[in-house]
């Protein structure tokens, strides 16, 4: 049986076997979009995994390798090269969308030497060192199981001591000793040094999101959207790009029309100087969209090309991530975009206006459980006039919510079983809240945009 596939050997009609993820890559591969290249690993993968008692097989194993030296001849890179290293993403994929509920993780094939190195092939010891301490959390987090906030104490209090606000103010020397401080902490953990072999990162990682697909916040994703956990996941590993490399690279995510209104107009965010998961997990506020065709007009007009290209393909509105690297756009991936129901109505009726679909292809794009949204609680406009604005914000999605106010999933979770009303108040929103933020009327994160996990996770409720 074969488990693992190169991009260019899949299509978006084998999501069943690849994921969503992985049969859109596939597919915009063979489409000719500027896909970073790659390789799958099936939802049989995983199956087998669990099968063999949460172990992956010597042949699945062998496999990969296999393809992964197929990459390497592609990309004309090669795994723990001191000249030119091949650096990876593991991302998870099912078939259905679950943003935000399994694992990733960036930058995998660093090490000491390969940093080191690293800074100074490319003349960038910032960039180099930012990669770095970002793969040793994730590994430490997704990987491990090690708590996450021990690193981001660190880092915050970092930035407190130097007096700067946000990441890109730390210079070239700062990260370095935040990545030498991260894997003090790791090894304090682990009780042992931070993984040197590229080879035994990439197997720990693909293990570690076959496991993801059991963990708690899964698990109760699937319950709320009706998911079989009989599906499992595939793991997509690609080529890095780097939106973290200076000011003319950035990362974002964008719909090809507005996800909350249905209005036929791009909708979007992103960061400079950045990788996805900052946008993502929302750790910064982003741009919108619109100031990336003042910021680096070519990459723009690429990208608002590819989203056209992307919807007349698909048929349906899209919802993508995107990384531009020395001005060079490079496409992440692409899905149906989850949608508020007011905007499910509008983007079936404007899709078949335009000739896009059939009437009865357009009823389709309308879920009836979204239907029980169109009566949204709202605020009474004349209420709402002689009110007084205590505070304003980006809105995610529609209506109006009233409650007590709490700061954590937990606390959320045991007022609302006592049958109270609650504000989930975060300073953003992780996966592992996603019990907390099904049971709240509302939710309001201090750091994020419109696009983060919170928001879209929301908007699907």
């Amino acid at each position: 049986m074969k488990y693992v596939y190169m991009f260019f050997e899949g299509n978006k009609d084998m999501k069943n076997l690849l994921g969503g993820k992985g049969a859109n890559l596939a597919e915009m591969t063979s489409i000719g979009l500027p896909v970073p290249m790659g390789f799958t690993i099936t939802t049989e993968a995983c199956t087998a995994y669990y099968e063999a008692g949460q172990k992956i097989s010597k042949e699945i194993i062998d496999e990969i390798f296999k393809k992964l030296e197929e990459l390497e001849k592609i990309t004309k890179k090669k795994t723990g090269d001191l000249k030119n290293p091949l650096l990876v993403s593991v991302r998870s994929g099912s078939r259905a969308s679950m943003p935000g509920m399994m694992d990733t993780v960036l930058n995998l094939g660093l090490n000491d030497i390969v940093c080191e190195s690293l800074a100074k092939e490319t003349n960038n010891k910032r960039f180099a060192y930012d990669s770095y301490r970002r793969f040793i959390m994730m590994f430490a987090d997704v990987v491990k199981g090690y708590s996450k906030s021990s690193f981001e104490r660190i880092f915050d209090k970092f930035k407190e001591d130097k007096g700067v606000l946000v990441d890109t103010e730390l210079d070239e020397n700062d990260m370095y000793e935040i990545a030498m401080k991260f894997k003090e902490v790791y090894k304090e953990q682990a009780g042992k040094e931070f993984p040197q072999d590229p080879k035994e990162q990439l197997i720990e990682a693909v293990t570690a999101v076959f496991r993801s697909w059991n963990n708690d916040r899964a698990i109760y994703y699937r319950r709320m959207n009706d998911i079989p956990s009989s599906w499992g996941t595939a793991v997509n590993v690609q080529e890095m790009v780097y939106g973290n490399k200076g000011n003319d690279c950035g990362t974002g995510v964008a719909f090809t029309r507005n996800p909350s209104t249905g209005e036929k107009k791009l909708y979007g965010e992103y960061l400079i100087n950045a990788q996805g998961e900052d946008v993502v997990a929302g750790v910064r506020t982003p741009e919108n969209i619109e100031t990336l065709k003042d910021v680096m007009p070519e990459a723009y007009n690429e990208f608002v090309k590819t989203c056209d290209i992307l919807e007349k393909h698909y048929k349906d509105m899209q919802d993508m991530e995107f990384t531009i690297e020395n001005k060079k756009l490079f496409m992440l991936q692409t899905r149906n975009g989850k949608r508020t129901a007011t905007a499910a109505l509008k983007i079936a009726v404007d899709l078949y206006n335009e000739g896009m679909i059939t009437k009865e292809e357009a009823i389709m794009k309308v879920d009836p459980k979204q239907l029980d949204q169109l009566l949204h609680p709202n605020f009474d406009i004349e209420a709402l006039s002689k009110s007084k604005i205590i505070a304003t914000g980006l809105a995610a999605s529609p209506g109006a919510a009233c409650g007590k106010i709490y700061f954590t999933a937990e606390d959320v979770t045991e007022a609302a079983g006592k049958g109270e009303e609650c504000i989930l108040v975060r300073l953003e929103t992780s996966p592992e809240d996603i019990e907390g933020m099904n049971l709240a009327r509302g939710i309001l994160t201090i750091r994020g945009g419109m696009t983060s996990h919170a928001a879209v996770v929301a908007r699907g409720m």
